[in-house]
């Protein structure tokens, strides 16, 4: 009888919910209301409806009020310290599953079932994503929100796991809506219009993206590959409009990796859409033999001239520097020739930030730690690699060739991961 009761008034709740027609202010006290239902018994009954009204009272919201939604519902939902400590000594004491379950949901908090029902609302994947473009944004204000990202993260890691997406080959015949997104998602090579793109997935190369079944047309992450004769040394020369029919390949060098959702920042679908890229190429053409990168270097150029002298000296010594002196809190030009006259200290220079300057035992630059985690060796510093405004003015023009041993993967990963060490190359060796 009790049970029936209770039925009936989530029934009944459920109603009450659907029928009503929310016409009440959209801003943040609302939409806080709105999340108490959300994550109340009365969500259960009408979780679509609730979870839509809070997408589209949220999307009318300025950025500084969605911050302070975002800090309400941290505060609300966050796991309660005391009542985990009761639990915690409880524990101790009887050693149950029932209690390790409640433990295991105090410990959690609700932030995360609020983010659960959230995807009950039309295209609520979508909206999530986009909503933690937004909170990511307000992380930086208010680094107190890192504990809600973390849940968004945790949730994201799993709804966007590897298995669950679809790798896509992309090509000239690929859909006209899902073409004009990666144009618009290229952002450090970019591709100027259909035919710059039409260039980019002739037989010379290679174009893949991950997709996820609820996000339809919509990249999530996409890689491009150039069939070259060994490392490609100059990203002009992989985007250049024409192709060389005489080319001998024995090479496949990734040159671009872009994430398409800023939402989806650090959820890591990176590697694994490189380790599977590979072995399509492999199954496709036995002729590649070789894997490696020709990546940017970004942070390269305000490290340096964030350094003092002294630091600088310290690291290239004092007569290098005098040679170089002109990079340090100046315009560099593109193509200016005092770069390639000195090429052999500005890799010095190069090598030391990307070996040397490190983060928590890890190398301070991002795509460094990416292609490191992977497995991947550093192979060669090559100046005047990206020779555009844009390529100097976030490292002076260099770029790095990492390569892709895949005999040796698993070592060079375990020994990141494990040791903090570094693989390099011999050409490496004599500038460290």
């Amino acid at each position: 009888m009790f049970l029936k009761k209770i039925i009936n008034s989530i029934a009944d709740a459920g109603k009450e919910l659907l029928s009503k027609t929310f016409t009440g202010k959209r801003n943040v006290a609302s939409l806080l209301e709105l999340s108490d239902d959300l994550i109340s018994y009365k969500g259960i009954a009408s979780g679509i409806a609730i979870a839509r009204e809070i997408s589209e009272t949220y999307k009318e919201l300025s950025i500084e009020d969605k911050k302070k939604f975002f800090q309400e519902i941290d505060k609300k939902l966050k796991p309660n310290m005391d009542l985990v400590e009761q639990k915690s000594i409880e524990f101790v004491k009887d050693k149950s599953k029932e209690t390790l379950k409640s433990l295991a949901a105090l410990a959690e908090g609700r932030r995360q079932e609020f983010i659960r029902r959230m995807n009950m609302a039309p295209n609520g994947t979508a909206f999530l994503v986009s909503m933690r473009e937004d909170l990511l944004r307000c992380v930086v204000e208010d680094p107190s929100l890192q504990d809600l990202d973390e849940d968004f993260r945790h949730l994201f890691r799993s709804w966007f796991n590897p298995g669950f997406l679809k790798l896509e080959k992309i090509t000239w015949e690929t859909k006209a809506a899902i073409l004009e997104r990666i144009i618009k998602y290229e952002k450090v090579h970019k591709i100027k219009d259909m035919d710059d793109l039409k260039r980019r997935l002739q037989e010379d190369r290679r174009f893949f993206a991950y997709f996820h079944p609820v996000l339809h047309d919509e990249p999530l992450i996409f890689v491009q590959v150039a069939f070259t004769e060994g490392l490609a040394t100059c990203i002009q020369d992989i985007i250049k409009p024409t192709m060389d029919s005489k080319l001998k390949a024995d090479t496949a060098t990734f040159y671009s990796i872009s994430n398409c959702q800023q939402g989806l920042t650090n959820v890591t679908l990176g590697n694994f859409l490189i380790k599977r890229v590979v072995y399509e190429i492999q199954q496709e053409n036995s002729k590649i033999k070789h894997f490696g990168t020709l990546s940017p270097l970004p942070g390269l150029v305000d490290w340096f001239n964030y350094l003092e002298e002294a630091k600088i000296i310290s690291i290239i010594g004092e007569e290098d520097f005098s040679k170089i002196k002109f990079l340090h809190n100046t315009d560099v030009k593109v193509g200016d020739p005092r770069i390639v006259e000195h090429k052999a200290i500005v890799k010095k220079l190069a090598v030391h930030y990307l070996i040397k300057e490190k983060v928590n035992n890890k190398p301070v630059n991002s795509v460094t730690r990416f292609h490191l985690g992977n497995g991947a060796s550093i192979q060669d510093i090559t100046v005047n690699a990206n020779i555009s405004d844009y390529g100097y003015k976030e490292s002076f023009g260099v770029m790095v060739n990492y390569i892709y041993h895949l005999d040796k993967l698993e070592k060079i990963h375990e020994d990141y991961i494990n040791q903090n060490k570094i693989s390099y190359s011999d050409k490496i060796k004599k500038y460290v």
